[in-house]
């Protein structure tokens, strides 16, 4: 993809969730994670690239202690669809009798999220649990039924970039969530 390529798709792209509304859905994410994980000192593990922006805006809300780590693991790279897990770097905390709190920019198929909410199990922690700025609703999740445990907009089955989530790579900056033209 070429920069005029990049300009037509977000020219062309349908506006789904305003910044302001993102905004507002991280802080509400905010409040429930801090409720439901504030005496436990989780470790926050943010999933690479895409979760990088929601991570970076929902830290400065969570107001109790926790550690925070990263994990790049992916399916796609610049590509629209998945192929076999590839990890690029593994957690380097100890998970060992921790919660974790994975953190990442969508809950699709599910197959990387719980790719490495096994990884984590395997390697001691007590508890894993999910939470996603954008939740896609269709029935081609890993595991029938699949949820996050925390999510903040949930929306159809289209594919979608901005706040962290791209297309080819691109727009991950985009302020709001976008739906690309016809896909």
């Amino acid at each position: 993809m070429n920069i005029e390529e990049a300009n037509v798709v977000i020219a062309e792209a349908g506006l789904l969730v305003s910044e302001a509304e993102v905004e507002a859905a991280i802080k509400r994410l905010a409040q429930e994670i801090t409720c439901q994980l504030k005496d436990s000192c989780p470790v926050l593990l943010c999933v690479m690239n895409g979760g990088l922006i929601f991570t970076g805006q929902l830290l400065t809300k969570l107001v109790f202690p926790l550690e925070v780590d990263y994990v790049h693991a992916t399916r796609y790279g610049h590509a629209t669809n998945g192929t076999s897990l590839q990890w690029t770097v593994r957690p380097q905390l100890d998970l060992k009798g921790r919660t974790v709190l994975l953190l990442d920019d969508i809950l699709d198929e599910g197959v990387t999220l719980a790719a490495i909410a096994d990884y984590c199990y395997q390697q001691g922690a007590t508890e894993v649990l999910m939470a996603v700025l954008v939740e896609k609703l269709h029935l081609r999740k890993v595991t029938p039924g699949m949820r996050a445990d925390f999510t903040g907009i949930e929306v159809g089955d289209r594919f979608l970039f901005g706040y962290g989530l791209d297309y080819k790579g691109y727009w991950r900056n985009a302020p709001g969530i976008y739906a690309v033209k016809g896909l």
